[in-house]
């Protein structure tokens, strides 16, 4: 864009080149502009990440609607997704250490073992497993789904925050590690061989299961 400005008795062209969307489009992701509403949202939930689950825990022992009937296998199912969503919790701070209590930006050494190589956030993926299964064992089935997006939500924005901060504090190894390891859904490396191998005992398993389910409906 060309514009003509006068000061002083002199007239002067000015050049301005403007970005465009093509050439945004163009930028590595990890200098493309994000919306700083997003950035700022996700500090302060980070910073109060523990008061997050409050009113899912209050809604699971309060509310009495849409319960399903009594049932076992539901509760026994909640109790293994809880189980589930803890023992990846406990994994990774094996792993991670004690700083993953803090609420300040201190950084710790770059952690890319045990769950973190295979999602980068097994923390936040094992909170939002536990309060599933709460809602699945207090039998509250229609409130599994909800509680999944809101905490999902919840936990996107502060991982992009978090994103933001590594990146600006451990710039190549961290964007590397980003680039290999993928933020929400595991990645298994060689998952698809040993898959194959096992595929066998895990045809077992299913019509194991199967049966199981088929007998109890007699």
């Amino acid at each position: 864009m060309r514009c003509r400005m006068k000061a002083c008795g002199y007239t002067t062209e000015v050049v301005l080149i403007l970005p465009t969307s093509r050439t945004l489009s163009n930028w590595p992701e990890s200098v493309q502009i994000e919306p700083d509403t997003t950035i700022q949202l996700g500090g302060w939930l980070f910073r109060h990440r523990t008061a997050l689950p409050l009113p899912v825990a209050v809604a699971i022992l309060v509310l009495r609607v849409g319960e399903a009937p009594p049932s076992a296998r539901l509760v026994a199912a909640g109790i293994v997704v809880t189980a589930l969503g803890e023992l990846v919790r406990l994994w990774g701070v094996h792993h991670i250490g004690v700083i993953s209590r803090t609420r300040s930006e201190r950084l710790g050494p770059l952690v890319a073992s045990g769950p973190f190589a295979i999602l980068r956030n097994p923390l936040y993926a094992g909170n939002i497993a536990l309060w599933v299964g709460f809602a699945l064992a207090a039998r509250l089935v229609w409130l599994a789904p909800l509680i999944l997006l809101l905490l999902g939500l919840q936990y996107h924005a502060i991982v992009r925050w978090e994103e933001r901060l590594l990146e600006s504090r451990l710039g190549d190894a961290y964007r590397a590690y980003a680039t290999r390891v993928p933020r929400w859904l595991p990645a298994f490396g060689h998952g698809s061989e040993t898959l194959f191998s096992e595929r066998g005992t895990l045809v077992a398993i299913a019509v194991g299961y199967a049966l199981l389910w088929l007998k109890a409906q007699v």
